[in-house]
């Protein structure tokens, strides 16, 4: 069983920036041939994709966070990262990262890191 553990989120002004990770425990070295995503969930609306990056490191992104967010991978670390610029109060929400270990659906999900985007 593959633990997902989120961290890095909090409280930032409009225009700043926060980095979140999500550290994989259990996968040993398969974590590298894992999708990983990041996903968020605002209050009152449903969860939505932000981005996701392939084992070869192929990324893709939702159009309301392209220019702005960037995810990586540290294979080494079993870790991925989102890194969150120019931050907008519409970016609020709990973030969650997220593994797809086989087939077509996310099926690990971690607990979720708060983020808070103040005007």
């Amino acid at each position: 069983q593959v633990q997902l553990v989120e961290s890095g989120g909090g409280q930032v002004q409009a225009g700043g920036s926060l980095r979140l990770s999500c550290a994989a425990s259990g996968s040993g070295r398969t974590f590298s041939s894992y999708r990983m995503g990041w996903f968020r969930q605002a209050p009152g609306k449903e969860r939505e994709f932000v981005a996701t990056i392939s084992w070869r490191g192929n990324t893709n992104y939702a159009g309301s966070v392209k220019g702005r967010f960037t995810i990586s991978r540290d294979n080494a670390k079993n870790t991925v990262y989102l890194q969150m610029n120019s931050l907008k109060p519409e970016d609020t929400a709990v973030y969650y990262c997220a593994a797809n270990r086989a087939g077509p659906e996310y099926d690990q999900w971690g607990q979720g890191t708060q983020v808070t985007v103040s005007s």
